[in-house]
């Protein structure tokens, strides 16, 4: 053998064993099959969820959009990279060079380099078909609406298209979303797609192609400047979308296109993408008469000097044209962006009226707002949890996680209540009792609420509640809970299984427990072995579930109790507000509902807000769901039918909405105005209530959403307060109304300038109405009436008393209540002990802007405050016979000096008495009742 032929490199080849090559499809087949498996388990399941609830169809219609969208950018991602891998590589491997050499035992050995990028580009264009298949379902609803959205027409009244391109509103809440989503998609497919150009260009000539432009494959210039060219058609396109998205930018004064986006970046932008389509021509003729390299920089010039060019002019424009007029200039353009704004946000439908907003008493006119006053609410949400947490959780694995705020009749009475549900949090069982079977059969669902007025306290300053223990009790005949177990909540998140031969805990009752078998139709039957199998394993139960002597047949369970995840999981499309509220029904049944948000991103011309965690400048409170506590049935009512979004949804899923008429009249009466549309609708609006553009422009009106002190810590900084419900009648109506309401301020000032009120009763549901205080006066805001509080030298010395050694006061929320022609403003004080998170109603503080009273009960208060003839009916039971009369009800009447001096006398020493015995509420009264009996005695003749 002579030395040449030893220098001759072998060329090694993987061996082809058929058993090595069964033994990789096999563990690549059991791989799918596991992955898919679980999938396959996963899907059937949900589709038994759906089924349970009576929405397959909308199970099968989304799974069937995902798995289209998923196959069709699956298939065209790997269709255009594994086809454009196929078009662009050599004929011939072997004119990329020699391959890999190494040497073995001195020998050389050539590395295969044809089957080693094959299958590198096989895997790629999986992998990229895989993760843009993933991502575009993902996005389905963004398709889905584009598809179905069409041709939907805007609502009625508002602009049916936008004012610079007179495109419809349907172009920018369904079409331009998908077309931006796949534009980007063919972007990174182009990117890629250079990529694999340029591999080839670099192994077929290196350098040196690159370098001189001439030398080297010509067939791999040619394909990277196809790639190229496809490239920049791409940019064209992003370019040429990108003119819309100019609508939805924001800017310090306001929000869409601006008078230089108008005349120079607009055109100019056309201008760019006219120019990278005719790059993009130039180098795809250039690839088939003469490829070069030099011809994909020549392609880009044009663009990049229209692009700069555009720069330049809209520097000088903005600069020299508008800067000096930019009033006059933008002036158009801002108020497009006042006009469609006020449309996404439903501003335009609100209703303006004056609110003299006076000072004096008689302004309340006590006597026509007695139904008012009387659901004044002082129990702040987050004092009577505490309180309900120590009287009525009966045992430790119960909570009561929210308190909600509703109105219900009495006796043909509206009165306004709070109500909280109490559910069983099985991570508060003793830790000796978290078995699998005291968790999923035995321990599986809350019971009962409780009510009481907002302003109903008994003699020791607890709630007076009108539904409270267990089994559930109610000192109103005609309110009754027939159903009290919650098997679906706020706080139940785990699942469970009922109907099966253990007894479920229903409530503790004496030295035993009640226990019930559930009776209702929800959940998914569990039915034989196998299919109780594929359950288990679906929600990771598979070493209990299946051998469980037991669970039988007929057992069910019940998965996504909370009713947020519920909701949510069945109509993913929708945002929904984080307070769902608890309502009992005419026939005594508990159910919970939760108002449904579409919104979007690209509503033209609009600003942007902050709605549960997104930017988005345009919402509706289309829908409100519904869900059983008992059986889990949800339900989605339409309430605002003309809403454009959710009337393609309604196309997608005919099965999934009712319209609202559909709702029960029991249901209807407790329908409410969404939290999070007016808090939204409130920020917005203080913007957004300067309709004419110079006034906007100055931002001469500014304002903002009232701020309060925080309740438990005085010196935090100011948070913007919150929506208050109040049963109420409005100014200058009749009859009462269960309505939400917000402040304004000033920007920057803290006296008050009007109110926002969301109205929730029929026919008047859904409406607002704006409240503008005169511009002249100056109104006393939350944070100012809480400084007057701390100013008061009464006030101010009883609770640096209670703040004393085992006990502190605890102040609550400070709400602000239009009454008449004037503003009540109302604070509860708790006093709470140290070893006791149980907080007791020792004060109600009220006050108008120039007056300030307090007394132990609202009663003595409003006593105080308008005089006894005034005062509405007791709302609460009445004070131990110890306690005496209200501090501010009325002067002390004593007919002469030496019987005032006594009063005083046994005054001081009353409260020195109850001090010591630690009746400090009383002391209180007897302190103020000092003050009055002194300036009573300041004022006689000596």
């Amino acid at each position: 053998m002579t030395n040449q032929q030893i220098s001759e490199p072998y060329e090694w080849r993987p061996p082809r064993s058929p058993r090595r090559r069964r033994g990789r499809l096999l563990l690549v087949a059991l791989a799918a099959l596991v992955l898919g498996g679980t999938t396959t388990v996963s899907y059937y399941v949900e589709s038994l969820w759906f089924g349970s609830l009576g929405y397959g169809q909308v199970f099968w219609t989304t799974l069937n959009l995902q798995g289209l969208i998923f196959t069709l950018f699956a298939a065209l991602t790997f269709a255009v990279l594994y086809g454009a891998f196929r078009i662009l590589k050599p004929a011939r491997f072997a004119d990329l060079g020699a391959g890999g050499v190494i040497f073995i035992n001195g020998r050389p050995v050539r590395l295969p380099v044809e089957p080693v990028i094959r299958a590198g580009a096989l895997l790629l264009a999986i992998l990229a078909a895989l993760v843009a298949g993933a991502g575009f379902m993902g996005n389905w609803s963004t398709l889905a609406l584009w598809w179905y959205g069409k041709s939907a027409a805007a609502p009625a009244g508002i602009s049916a298209s936008d004012p610079i391109f007179g495109r419809p509103l349907s172009f920018y809440l369904f079409t331009l979303p998908a077309l931006d989503l796949i534009a980007g998609w063919l972007t990174v497919l182009a990117i890629l797609t250079c990529g694999i150009a340029l591999f080839f260009v670099v192994v077929a000539g290196g350098t040196r192609v690159l370098r001189r432009g001439r030398a080297g494959n010509e067939t791999a210039i040619r394909g990277l400047s196809i790639a190229w060219a496809f490239f920049l058609v791409t940019l064209a396109v992003r370019a040429y979308l990108g003119r819309f998205d100019r609508l939805l930018q924001p800017h310090p004064i306001f929000t869409g296109v601006t008078y230089a986006d108008a005349h120079v970046f607009v055109p100019g932008t056309l201008i760019v993408s006219i120019a990278l389509i005719a790059g993009a021509l130039g180098v795809a003729v250039a690839a088939i008469m003469a490829p070069r390299i030099r011809w994909l920089v020549a392609a880009v010039l044009p663009a990049t000097v229209c692009y700069l060019g555009m720069q330049a002019v809209g520097w000088y424009v903005g600069t020299f044209v508008v800067r000096p007029n930019e009033l006059v200039r933008e002036q158009p353009y801002i108020a497009h962006n006042i006009e469609l704004t006020r449309q996404a946000f439903g501003l335009h439908r609100l209703v303006q009226r004056p609110f003299e907003a006076a000072t004096t008493p008689d302004a309340v006119d006590p006597a026509r707002n007695q139904a008012t006053l009387q659901n004044i609410r002082l129990w702040d949400w987050r004092a009577l949890q505490d309180t309900l947490r120590q009287i009525q959780e009966i045992r430790t694995y119960y909570d009561f996680p929210d308190i909600d705020i509703d109105r219900y009749p009495f006796d043909g009475v509206m009165r306004q209540v709070m109500l909280a549900t109490r559910e069983l949090s099985v991570q508060k069982l003793p830790e000796s009792s978290r078995t699998w079977i005291n968790e999923k059969l035995i321990y599986t669902h809350g019971y009962g609420v409780t009510m009481n007025l907002v302003n109903g306290f008994t003699p020791e300053g607890l709630p007076a509640l009108i539904l409270s223990n267990m089994p559930v009790q109610s000192t109103v005949p005609d309110l009754t809970v027939t159903r009290p177990e919650v098997y679906f909540g706020e706080l139940t998140d785990t699942d469970v299984y009922v109907k099966t031969r253990q007894k479920e805990f229903n409530y503790p009752q004496g030295q035993t427990n009640s226990v019930t078998t559930y009776e209702g139709t929800g959940g998914i039957v569990l039915g034989g072995f196998f299919r109780r199998l594929l359950i288990a394993f679906d929600r990771g139960d598979l070493t209990k579930l299946p051998f469980s002597d037991d669970v039988t047949a007929d057992s069910r369970l019940l998965m996504r109790r909370s009713v947020r995840d519920r909701a949510a999981a069945l109509a993913p499309f929708l945002t929904f507000d984080d307070d769902p509220y608890i309502v009992i029904r005419r026939d005594g049944r508990l159910a919970w509902m939760m108002d449904g948000f579409t919104a979007s991103a690209s509503y033209p011309y609009s600003r942007a807000y902050r709605l549960a965690g997104r930017q988005v400048n345009y919402v509706r409170n289309s829908v409100k769901a519904v869900i059983d506590a008992y059986d889990g049935t949800t339900t989605f009512y339409v309430f605002e039918p003309d809403d454009p979004i959710i009337g393609v949804y309604r196309a997608i899923f005919p099965s999934l909405f009712k319209d609202a008429t559909a709702m029960p009249a029991d249901l209807r009466s407790h329908v409410r105005y969404p939290e999070l549309l007016l808090q939204i609708q409130a920020e917005a609006y203080g913007l957004y209530h300067m309709t004419v553009p110079d006034v906007f422009y100055n931002r001469e009106d500014l304002w903002t959403i009232a701020g309060k002190g925080a309740s438990t810590d005085r010196g935090a900084p100011p948070q913007p307060m919150e929506p208050n419900f109040v049963l109420m009648t409005l100014p200058g109506e009749s009859g009462l109304e269960f309505i939400e309401i917000l402040p304004f301020t000033p920007a920057n000032r803290n006296n008050l300038i009007g109110w926002i009120a969301g109205r929730s009763d029929a026919p008047n549901y859904g409406n607002a109405v704006v409240f503008d205080f005169p511009k002249s006066k100056l109104v006393d805001g939350p944070l100012q009436i809480e400084a007057r509080i701390d100013q008061h030298p009464q006030l101010s010395s009883q609770l640096s008393l209670w703040n004393q050694q085992g006990s502190r006061v605890r102040r609550g929320e400070l709400i602000v209540i239009p009454i008449g022609r004037a503003l009540l403003y109302a604070e509860p004080i708790y006093l709470q002990a140290e070893r006791s998170p149980m907080p007791e109603l020792r004060l109600v503080v009220l006050a108008l802007q120039d007056r300030l009273a307090f007394g132990p009960s609202l009663e003595a208060a409003l006593t105080g405050l308008f005089g006894a003839d005034h005062a509405p009916p007791s709302t609460t039971p009445p004070m131990p016979s110890s306690a005496t009369p209200s501090p501010a009800g009325g002067q002390e009447s004593g007919a002469d000096r030496e019987g005032l001096i006594k009063q005083a006398a046994q005054d001081l020493a009353d409260y020195q008495r109850l001090t010591a015995e630690g009746k400090l509420g009383e002391a209180g009264q007897k302190l103020e009742h000092l003050k009055r009996t002194l300036e009573e005695l300041s004022k006689r003749p000596r």
